[in-house]
């Protein structure tokens, strides 16, 4: 099993290194070969080596499946006009977004990434503050499966591509046979199931404590029986949100106003305050981790800078060590 940590890769992140080594020290310092890296808009990622980036996360749109499907009558309604829209997507048609993940894609083999990772679900500004979705978990797979065949019909990547979970519409590791149907969907052959613990607990409001949610984990994988094989990577963070949720859900706050970006903005510090990316801290996480034996684990935690994040990453690497679980560099 191979650990990395969750890198958002910029000017001003990689500032805050005095280059590639010194971030490939500081991961190894931690117990971690490198890096899931993700894009940040810039040319930085320009400047890292090959083979340092085990991983990619792969660009996302939160709401996305309206703009796939050409809806403009949705989308204006959202943003408020078409310039609006076609300005935050950068372009008025799916081809943009092919278009952007054929170039993520070729980031990630640029960098020798050895899988990437793909969101699959839909939610809007509204949704995330009504818990009252648009659309079914079928048509975000419809659009994805769509979206895939597009991307790697005829190619043969030297990566793995893996389906992360959320707690929107999509896919959320909570519904075998939904599992397995998306699986079944995506025509490429090497692919597989990035399970990210936090978003599953994200889907269960009832959970207390860290204790519960490592219960919570082995439940749904016991749901899912033999398809737990097709779990080969980990986002590891947790996420006791239920309180937040129950508290500040069920509509739109009159004090969401202004243009769609503005908006955007503000609604994405309460998504934040849902999925809390917060280091484990009960070792017998740990449990979780040698049942699905993922080739790839990652550090993915809140962090605002370099010292927050070898904060919380060592944090969560003594966590796993009380667990018996020592680096493998």
């Amino acid at each position: 099993m191979l650990e990395t940590i969750s890198f958002p890769v910029y000017g001003e992140s990689m500032a805050e290194y005095s280059g590639a080594a010194d971030l490939s020290g500081a991961c190894r310092k931690l117990g971690c070969g490198g890096i899931e890296a993700v894009w940040g808009g810039d040319g930085a990622m320009d400047g890292l080596p090959d083979g340092f980036a085990p991983g990619y996360h792969l660009t996302f749109y939160p709401d996305w499946v309206d703009f796939w499907r050409g809806d403009e009558e949705a989308l204006t309604w959202k943003f408020g006009s078409r310039e609006a829209w076609t300005a935050f997507y950068g372009g008025a048609d799916r081809e943009t977004l092919v278009d952007r993940y054929r170039a993520d894609l070729a980031r990630a083999e640029r960098l020798g990434a050895q899988y990437a990772v793909l969101h699959v679900s839909d939610v809007s500004i509204e949704e995330g503050y009504t818990y009252r979705f648009l659309h079914s978990d079928g048509e975000v797979f419809s659009a994805v499966w769509e979206l895939t065949g597009l991307l790697f019909s005829g190619r043969s990547y030297p990566f793995a591509l893996l389906v992360e979970n959320q707690w929107w519409p999509g896919f959320t590791f909570t519904d075998p046979e939904e599992t397995r149907a998306l699986l079944d969907g995506i025509r490429y052959e090497n692919k597989g199931i990035l399970l990210d613990t936090g978003h599953l607990m994200n889907t269960n409001t009832g959970l207390r404590t860290e204790a519960e949610g490592i219960d919570y984990l082995h439940r749904m994988l016991d749901r899912h029986g033999s398809l737990c094989g097709a779990v080969r990577g980990m986002h590891l963070h947790q996420s006791l949100s239920g309180a937040y949720v129950r508290a500040h859900t069920g509509a739109v706050p009159e004090s969401l106003t202004g243009d769609y970006v503005t908006r955007f903005g503000r609604s994405y510090e309460h998504i934040l305050q849902i999925d809390q990316h917060r280091p484990w801290t009960d070792p017998d996480i740990v449990s979780v981790i040698r049942r699905i034996h993922p080739e790839w684990l990652t550090h993915e935690l809140s962090c605002k800078n370099r010292a927050e994040r070898e904060r919380a990453v060592a944090l969560q690497r003594e966590t796993l060590r009380r667990g018996g679980l020592t680096p493998c560099l």
